[in-house]
Formats: C-alpha cells, sequence, structure tokens
C-alpha cells in the first residue's frame, strides 16, 4: 500500500492511495490539471486512477472533483447526502453512493465511510483495507470521538488532521465568530487535540503518519511536528515514519 498527501491545507486537499489493483483519490480540492501534474511528480499516471472518494462538499475539498472524474472517465464515491449536496459538481458522472457507517467493496479494497463531526451535512472518514495493510484518512474533525479512535486503531498508515496551535489561534487574526467555529465540535482538531489522538492508535504495524490540514495561519510545520514528536518518541512499539503536508507540493509517497 502507497499513501501521499497531494495537497493539504485550507486551500485544497487531496490524498493518493494505491493498493493491490486499485487507485484511488481522497477528496480533489484542486484543479484537475494541477492534480494532474501532482499526481505526474510522484510518478502516477493520472488515467490509473479509479475512483475519487469525497470526505465532505467543502470546496477546499471539491474543487475539482467534477472536472477530474469527466476528464478521466471515472467514478466519485460519496455519501448520498454528500453527493446531492455536489449534484451541479457532478454532471455527466457516474456517481457511488454510500450511508456512512457502512463498509462496502470497490475493486479490490474495503472501504469503511465512518461519520464525523464537522459542519457540512455528512461529513466521514474512511478507513481502507487492502490485502497490503490498512490506512485511514481523518481530516476536518471537530472532536475525536470514541467512534474514530475504534475506527482507526488497526491503520498502518494513516492521514491525521493537524490544523491548528490553540495560543496562535487564540492570539491570530481570525475574527471571533471564525475562532470559535474552528475550536468548535464542528470545527477542526489542535495539535494537541490530535497527539492526544495519535498516542491511542500505535501499535507494532503502524509504519507511516502524514500530518493533515496544518492552518497556514494558525498553525506551523515545526510545532505541529514537534507535538507529534512528543508522542512518538514516547512509543516503543513502533517507529513511523512521519511526512507533513502542504498546499505547494505532494509530499512523499510512503
Amino acid at each position: 500500500m502507497r499513501v501521499c498527501l497531494v495537497a493539504s491545507g485550507s486551500k485544497g486537499n487531496s490524498v493518493y492511495l494505491e493498493s493491490g489493483q486499485s487507485r484511488l483519490l481522497i477528496d480533489a480540492g484542486l484543479s484537475a490539471i494541477e492534480l494532474i501534474t501532482r499526481l505526474a511528480a510522484i510518478g502516477v499516471d493520472a488515467s490509473t486512477l479509479d475512483a475519487i472518494l469525497v470526505t465532505h462538499e467543502h470546496g477546499d475539498h471539491v474543487r475539482g472533483v467534477g472536472p477530474l472524474a469527466r476528464r478521466l472517465k471515472i467514478p466519485v464515491i460519496a455519501s448520498a447526502l454528500t453527493a446531492r449536496e455536489i449534484a451541479p459538481l457532478l454532471k455527466k458522472v457516474a456517481i457511488i453512493e454510500f450511508d456512512a457507517g457502512c463498509s462496502f467493496a470497490f475493486r479490490d479494497l474495503l472501504i469503511d465511510p465512518f461519520p464525523i463531526t464537522h459542519d457540512t451535512v455528512d461529513p466521514v472518514g474512511y478507513v481502507i483495507e487492502g490485502s497490503e495493510g490498512v490506512a485511514g484518512v481523518a481530516t476536518d474533525l471537530g472532536v475525536a470521538t470514541r467512534l474514530v479512535r475504534e475506527k482507526l486503531k488497526r491503520c498502518n498508515s494513516l492521514v491525521l488532521e493537524f490544523n491548528h496551535d490553540e495560543e496562535m489561534l487564540r492570539n491570530g487574526p481570525y475574527p471571533w465568530h471564525l475562532k470559535q467555529r474552528i475550536n468548535s465540535r464542528h470545527g477542526h482538531l489542535s495539535n494537541v487535540d490530535s497527539g492526544a489522538l495519535l498516542s491511542d492508535l500505535l501499535h507494532d504495524g503502524f509504519n507511516s503518519l502524514f500530518l493533515a490540514h496544518l492552518s497556514e495561519v494558525n498553525n506551523h510545520p515545526d510545532v505541529a511536528r514537534r507535538e507529534a514528536r512528543t508522542v512518538l518518541d514516547k512509543a516503543t512499539c513502533c517507529a513511523p515514519r512521519m511526512a507533513i503536508g502542504c498546499q505547494e507540493r505532494p509530499t512523499a509517497l510512503f
């Protein structure tokens, strides 16, 4: 199984996942051309993609979904409620709908979309299992619920939100209402909360971690890295590789 953060942040998000006979994008928050270019930069021909999975309808996750799906003639996989919300983007696109909380098979993968708390109609994270391992994608989490912890605990590879530093958010330039939204149960996880979640997920098969959805205003890669390293350095069961996503370029392909 190979995973890469193609783009990550408040301006556009996308994850590439390859396992066995399947190649997926989770979200497509950049233009189709930019996504194709970034995939080529990590040695992936976009024409080999099998589908695009959608986590929720915010523009930084779906901006390029329709154009890319039409260009590549591949389906978009989304919850029924989310598919309805982004229907104007999906003209002439094949749509595979699911219910959050109900796992389903796609090609040689088992995909488990689990509900998360975010200010959209039906947001989900994903656990994707193939013959080569288990990967999880969990961003835009207002809170790390017990369900989230349960779903992610088997992952070998994990894309996890480290959105903001609490002090930087509190003292930063955002208006108060936006600070409240980010810090709410329907907003985003702080570095500290993400670190606490991560500490519950480590096991001897955990081998790669991607820090995702870092705020460019209320966080810094070094701050997020320090929080994650504090957790990982205490672990005796594993020593995962770590990459930090950004807006400008893809991460390494683990």
